[in-house]
Parts: structure tokens; sequence; C-alpha cells
């Protein structure tokens, strides 16, 4: 067969993702710190935006005024709607405003810029003086200064100091310490430790023995058994039983108390004793030091409930960056740059900035759109429980806003709604369907779990359910469900068998 050039036409169909388009798709899956990520490097990046501050009301006002910057509205809107009440912007197009949308009217700053204006008043000035420490004679005060706890590393730290006297020994308990985990369990392997740091794995052992000692008690241990160990030997209770008691802590676990009232010799009087003994134990001395803080969840999308019995959808305008397009400075340096490179470079800058406005928009009303269809859909919920969470999937949200199934996922991936039963993830209200035994609506997976921990909450000591058990209470409630499921969900919930539970309850009858 011979090889000759030639020409071909062909037709055909792609999808061809744009910078743009990938930049709203990544904003859209963002959670609320992401985003504010995200902008952040857009203002470092972009001359053209600017961060939005002050009143959203004025700030319209002044720039409609001066025709400076193009404002973002959407970084306060809400939704009202009713059950029964039709879902606004179903046609799918982001670019067109809600029905029943309304600016969230923010509370002016007039008072406070009037203030600033007069200048500092003379209890400003006192304040000032006084310093934060209340003290009010003008000394320097060093708790003003104080801004967190000490950590596990830092306590460590100083007490290595004072115990530990040649470098050679402090250089092992540093390592040592940087390997304790928050818990206050060291997680490094010894001769790992001996070989990376070069020396004896005796060496490394004294000065663990030596860590030991150091407060809280049980910091430093290896794994839980050293850990009681140690608390048990500072109040004089690690006697041969209750050595024989920690090395078979699993059968402790499952309650088995008497395999161990064979194993340790001691009646089950001794045992309830050494099981009080660890109860005042503390399996994880080290979280009682500070660490780092907590990051609270804030919530994307308020519902509230209204007088007349629908529900109020908001978009949380705090989780909303608010960004500006300084239309002015485009002006300017468009008039004064000569060089072609350069207007091509602010050119682009005005079309990312305008993009990126334009993606944010998009992406508060995408959240607003979705978690209306939800609460919509999940009425039930919110009125009467958890017992009442219907079974949901992303394609049922989907067809009813008129959006591709991936487009719901990325919306409802790390975004959280506050509901008057509480915090949730969007995730939550997605749960598959269990069969209804009397052929009627079908049951919430989370419901059935739910109504699982309660069947097992309330049962009586002499009369501890199985799978079984459960299985047949639930299908004469109209849940048709397998045994194999009810230990599932049973597992997933944390809770142990029916022989263990009888065990545990017999214990402590």
């Amino acid at each position: 067969m011979a090889l000759a050039p030639r020409l071909e036409l062909r037709q055909g169909q792609s999808l061809v993702m744009t910078p743009q388009l990938q930049q709203a798709i990544k904003l859209l899956q963002l959670s609320n710190l992401e985003l504010a990520e995200y902008v952040e490097q857009e203002l470092e990046r972009n001359p053209l935006l600017e961060a939005a501050t002050g009143d959203p009301a004025e700030r319209i006002g002044a720039d409609e005024d001066h025709g400076e910057r193009e404002p973002v509205v959407t970084s306060e809107t809400s939704l009202s709607l009713s059950e029964d009440g039709p879902l606004p912007g179903r046609d799918g197009d982001l670019d067109t405003d809600y029905d029943n949308v309304y600016a969230d009217e923010s509370r002016s700053d007039a008072q406070n810029d009037a203030a600033a204006a007069q200048g500092p008043t003379s209890s400003d000035w006192q304040n000032v003086k006084s310093g934060s420490g209340g003290s009010g004679d003008g000394e320097f005060s060093f708790e003003a200064t104080l801004t967190r706890e000490a950590t596990l590393a830092e306590h460590l730290t100083d007490q290595m100091n004072m115990a530990l006297k040649t470098p050679g020994d402090r250089m092992i308990g540093a390592y040592l310490i940087d390997q304790v985990n928050e818990a206050g369990y060291i997680t490094a392997d010894l001769a790992d430790v001996a070989d990376r740091l070069g020396t004896e794995i005796e060496d490394v052992e004294a000065v663990l023995q030596v860590l030991q000692t150091f407060e809280p008690t049980g910091v430093c241990a290896r794994n839980l058994k050293e850990c009681l160990a140690l608390q048990l030997a500072e109040r004089n209770r690690l006697d041969p039983a209750m050595k024989i008691f920690l090395d078979h802590l699993e059968l402790f676990a499952k309650r088995d108390f008497e395999q161990l009232m064979k194993l340790t010799g001691a009646d089950r009087e001794d045992i309830a004793s050494m099981v009080d003994d660890i109860r005042l134990c503390n399996p994880k001395p080290g979280l009682a030091f500070g660490g780092e803080p907590m990051v609270p969840v804030v919530p994307d999308v308020f519902v509230r409930a209204r007088a007349d019995g629908s529900w109020a959808v908001e978009i949380n305008s705090e989780t909303l960056p608010r960004v500006l397009v300084n239309q002015q400075y485009y002006a300017e340096v468009s008039k004064l740059s000569g060089d072609a490179s350069a207007k091509a470079y602010i050119s682009e800058c005005l079309n990312n900035a305008n993009w990126l406005v334009k993606s944010l928009d998009q992406r508060a009303r995408t959240i607003l759109k979705v978690a209306s269809e939800i609460v919509r859909q999940q009425d039930a919920f919110l009125v009467h429980g958890i017992q009442h969470l219907k079974p949901l999937n992303l394609k049922t949200i989907a067809e009813a806003i008129s959006m591709h199934e991936s487009t719901v996922s990325r919306v409802t991936a790390n975004k959280y709604i506050a509901t008057p039963r509480g915090i949730f993830e969007m995730k939550y209200f997605f749960t598959s369907a269990i069969a209804s035994s009397e052929g009627g609506a079908a049951h919430s997976a989370e419901a059935v779990r739910h109504r699982i921990k309660e069947l097992i909450d309330v049962e009586r000591p002499d009369a501890v359910l199985s799978d079984d058990n459960i299985v047949d209470i639930l299908k004469s409630q109209g849940v048709d469900i397998a045994r194999r499921t009810v230990a599932k969900y049973r597992e997933a919930l944390n809770i142990p068998s029916s022989v263990q539970r009888r065990r545990e309850k017999k214990a402590y009858a």
C-alpha cells in the first residue's frame, strides 16, 4: 500500500472547556474557606480587582454616581418559598434573575463614619493609655500578649530542659517529642529513631523513660496499655493482677469478665474494682493541652420558618467574597499605555476580572437554587424530624431544577445548610431508599439507621435485641430490610453486637 498525502474533511462534536468555564466549575465545588483563599490570590494577581468593603447599598450608590466600579450584587440574596409554590428559575439560566429574590438590607455605618470624622475623644485616649490589661496606670501588661495556650510539645520541652542535662540526651528528647501526636502517644519506632540519630537504642529507651515521667501522667506512651500502666503505677494500683488485666484489654472491650476472672485469679468484686481504676485513667492525656484551634462550621445557606408555614432560604452573605472591577483604573491605564503588550495584558486582566465576578454570581445563584429544591423535597424532615427524611438522589434534584447531576454534586460538596433542626452538610439529605414491606413509599436509609439506634437505646437488660429481632420489628413497622443490612448499619453506628451488649448490661446491672 503506497503512502501519499491527502486531504480529508471530517465532521464531529466534542466538548471543549475554556479556561473560564474550568474556573467557574472549580469555584462551584470550593468551600467558603477555599473560595476566600482563591479570591485573595486573584486580588493579588489582578490589578483591576478590589475587595469591596462597607455597606453594600452605599457602595452601589457611590459606584453608580462615579462610574468607577461594577458592584457584585449576589453576595446578599435570599429566596422565600412555600411547599406548594413554584421554584423560580427552573429554566436553568443562571444569568436570569430569580422571582422573589430580594437584596438583604444591611445596617448603615453612617454613625461610625461620623464618629471617625470627629476624631478620638477623651475616653478613647484614656482607653489607649490604660491598655488592655485594665490597670489604668499606663504600665505594659504581659497578660495582653497571651494569644493562645501552650501546646503539648512546648509543655514537654520545658520539662525536658530541666530533666535532661547532656546535649545528646536533649537531642534525643527533642526528636521524641516531635514524634508525640496530639493524644500524647509516641508514634515512631525506637529502633528507627536510634538509627536516624546514629545512637544506641538503649540511649533512646533511657530518654523515653525520663519523658514518661513528665506531666501529664501517661504522656509519651507507645500504646494504650503503656499509657494506662503509667497512670496506674502513679496511684500504686499496678499490681500483678492489674498487669494481666492490661495484657488482655481486648477482653475488657468485649465485656468478657468471666475470662478475665480466670486469667487474673480475681473474683467479680476485684474485677469491678479494676474496671473502676481504669476508668479513672485518661486514655488520651495529650488532649488536655492547646493545639490547633477548631474551625467552626459556617453554613452557606440559612433556612428559617415563616409564620405562614413556608420556608425562607437565604444565602449567607458573610461567606461570599465581595469583589469589584475598577473600570476607572482600566480606562486610565489604557489611555496612557502605548505598548501593545501592555494593552493586551490590561485587557486580559479586565476579562478575567469580569469573568470572576460573573462566576461568583453564578455560584451564589446555583447554591441558592439547589438548596431551595432540597428544602422543598425534605419539607417533612424540617417539620417532623429525622423519621420523615425522604430518600433523595442527585438525579431528582437535577431534573427538578434543569441542571446536570455533576453540577448538583459539585454544589453540595463541602457546603452546609443551617436549619431549625441544626447545621447539616448538603450531602446529608441525599440517602438511599429502603423498600417498604407494605408497598407504600420507600424509607430513607438515614431514618432507618436512626430507628435502629432508638430500638437499641431502649432495650432492656433481660431482653437484648438481636439483629434478627430488629429485622422483625422494622418489618412490622413497614420497613423491608435484610439482617445483613441491619448489621452493617449497627456497625456504622459503632454499636456492639447483642452478645457484647448483653455482657455489658449484666456487668452494670
